[in-house]
């Protein structure tokens, strides 16, 4: 079954807001695995906006799941997550001023410069995941990388499901298929919601992992936080 892995940044941002500790974060990462998640996500960047350096040092002894970091690989991220050493690091290729992760690796052209750092994190012990399109010739790429995953850019996918989601999952399937062929695991995630999130893993059942944060986050202002955990688990259901 895929696992869900809920993004805490929203709740971070919430906090800042007020400069105090009210939601705490801790909290609702022990909260959210308490009520069914199977891993937490956060995503710091380099204005701290939301998750800052220190709670990822603080969350590092509160999850008993999995620890995905996620962010662009510049020398002080990589410092981080070298001494937290999560289960996991997504390297994204986002520039520091972007509201959130927008587009995937080219794994062509930064081929190279992607291959080391995944090297040195697999060298820490650490799995490696990159931030992908569907751009099959860049999957090629990203397997000779070596990278263990990648994660599929689902923004297309969730833009186009209400017009028509034949066609707007067509290019994921095609994707999945080649990395599953290709020995890549598949992660999946943005912009992923309680609409759309049953039909992708129905389609593409060997995806590992789905991280999910603003749509959960949001959800869990009407429903609370216990209930929309439980609702996008079965989400990952298939029956």
């Amino acid at each position: 079954m895929t696992k869900l892995s809920v993004n805490i940044n929203k709740v971070a941002t919430l906090r800042n807001a007020r400069g105090e500790n009210t939601p705490d974060i801790l909290k609702v990462a022990e909260d959210c695995q308490r009520f069914g998640a199977d891993g937490i996500t956060v995503h710091p960047r380099p204005d701290e906006r939301h998750i800052r350096q220190k709670d990822v040092f603080d969350l590092q002894s509160k999850i008993t799941t999995e620890f995905n970091i996620e962010g662009y690989p510049s020398p002080e991220f990589i410092s981080l997550v070298k001494k937290i050493k999560p289960n996991q690091v997504t390297f994204v290729p986002d520039a520091p001023n972007v509201l959130t992760s927008n587009a995937g690796w080219d794994t062509v052209t930064h081929e190279l410069f992607l291959s080391e750092i995944v090297a040195e994190m697999q060298a820490a012990g650490i799995r490696t995941s990159l931030f992908m399109e569907t751009d099959l010739e860049k999957i090629k790429a990203a397997s000779k990388i070596g990278t263990d995953r990648i994660e599929l850019f689902t923004g297309p996918y969730a833009k186009s499901y209400a017009e028509d989601k034949v066609t707007a999952i067509a290019p994921f399937i095609e994707a999945a298929m080649l990395a599953r062929n290709l020995g890549l695991g598949l992660n999946a995630g943005h912009d992923l919601n309680l609409e759309n999130l049953n039909y992708l893993i129905v389609n593409i059942p060997w995806i590992k992992e789905v991280s999910i944060g603003h749509a959960l986050i949001s959800d869990a202002l009407y429903m609370g936080l216990e209930k929309t955990i439980k609702a996008y688990k079965n989400c990952l259901t298939i029956l």
